[in-house]
């Protein structure tokens, strides 16, 4: 028998239900294995075959799914828009991945099915959070449609899954209303946090944008703070600084007097550090200088000299934070909520939310979508304001 040529295709038996594909796309040879009836093997054939016809073969490469894992963080965890993310983001898909490649990552890249991942997914389920499930979902979804867009794939095969993960009702925290934020910070008053808790409350700025802060960002005239850089933490770099998250991120808050006099206590604190000069003493602080890239809440001493541009972690000032609210009486507070109840209370006052959302470098969107979850504030005063216009009709 004539054997057929290879731009036509070939199909060969290999053993039980195991066929060797050969077929030629653009002058090129290619093989490939397919595991099921002849009758199937053919229609794959004739896949690959129009595949190639319209543009959208992939070479079937004997790459493994941790192969692909690996090259795409390696080229910086690219998205639909082919961004590189940072280190940070970089370690923790790294750590996401890191169960799904541990049961299927030595399966070849172009043999990965939908009920493989929805196997893993139901292993992972009784192991993980659903939140944490869903990130894990999405990274993989994230890394296969990588593989896609560059042809190692011919379809993302998280797309066929029989259900996707579903993070459930997110936590939005602890929202405290202006008598008990009072209580707490007053609570850190005469300790070393004191300061960084007070700005974290009355500027609604994360963590680690008030430690990255230096006494450059301060305005005292204008009152002002600028915000436009962050900590950031990665197991390659240690700490460092990094670029605002998004344009958004980046801004200039107008802050109240309390807390410019508040930053001013504290920068004369840092000057008579500086002069070696203690409380008390009578000395001409304009004389003494700071570094340029003086920090206003940096690292304290561990035994030795005080250095004003020593990164403080962000670890420990949360640590020191939750034992402090937790004497307080404040039970599963965390550092984090002080930055949701600034936004609920000037939502709830009436600030409008475009306001708030450039105050706090927030997409307008979800700074509503999670207002909703935290207060019935507003629509309590909503109901009031329908009650006066109903008054005599109803």
């Amino acid at each position: 028998m004539t054997k057929r040529s290879w731009g036509n295709g070939n199909v060969y038996a290999r053993g039980p239900d195991i066929w060797r594909l050969r077929y030629s796309v653009g002058g090129r040879r290619y093989t490939a294995t397919f595991r099921g009836s002849k009758a199937e093997a053919r229609a794959e054939l004739r896949r690959l075959l129009r595949a190639g016809d319209t543009g959208e073969h992939v070479d079937p490469a004997r790459m493994t799914l941790a192969q692909w894992a690996a090259h795409w963080c390696e080229i910086g965890c690219p998205g639909r828009r082919r961004l590189e993310v940072t280190q940070r983001t970089k370690e923790r898909y790294v750590h996401l991945l890191a169960p799904v490649l541990a049961s299927i990552g030595g399966r070849p890249l172009q043999r990965l099915e939908a009920s493989a991942i929805d196997a893993v997914y139901a292993q992972l389920a009784e192991k993980l959070s659903p939140g944490t499930l869903r990130q894990v979902h999405t990274t993989l979804g994230a890394c296969l449609g990588a593989a896609v867009r560059t042809k190692k794939l011919a379809r993302n095969p998280v797309l066929d899954i029989a259900k996707a993960p579903h993070a459930g009702e997110a936590d939005h925290g602890q929202v405290l209303d202006a008598e008990q934020l009072r209580t707490l910070i007053e609570g850190f008053r005469g300790s070393a946090l004191f300061p960084i808790v007070a700005t974290l409350a009355y500027t609604g700025a994360r963590r680690n944008e008030v430690l990255a802060l230096r006494w450059s960002d301060l305005d005292v005239t204008a009152r002002t703070l600028r915000i436009e850089r962050a900590i950031d933490m990665t197991s390659l770099h240690g700490l460092g600084f990094k670029g605002p998250k998004n344009e958004r991120s980046k801004r200039t808050i107008t802050i109240d007097g309390g807390l410019v006099a508040l930053l001013v206590a504290e920068r004369e604190r840092h000057l008579r550090i500086a002069a070696g000069v203690p409380d008390g003493v009578d000395i001409d602080l304009s004389l003494v200088k700071l570094p340029a890239d003086a920090l206003m809440f940096p690292a304290p001493p561990a035994g030795g000299e005080f250095s004003f541009t020593a990164l403080r972690h962000p670890m420990h000032v949360t640590k020191q934070f939750i034992r402090k609210a937790t004497k307080l009486g404040f039970l599963d507070l965390r550092l984090h909520d002080l930055r949701g109840s600034h936004e609920t209370l000037l939502l709830d006052a009436g600030v409008p939310v475009h306001v708030v959302a450039a105050r706090c470098g927030h997409d307008p969107a979800v700074l509503l979508r999670s207002y909703a979850k935290r207060t019935r504030g507003a629509d309590t005063a909503a109901a009031d304001v329908i009650d006066r216009l109903a008054k005599g009709v109803l």
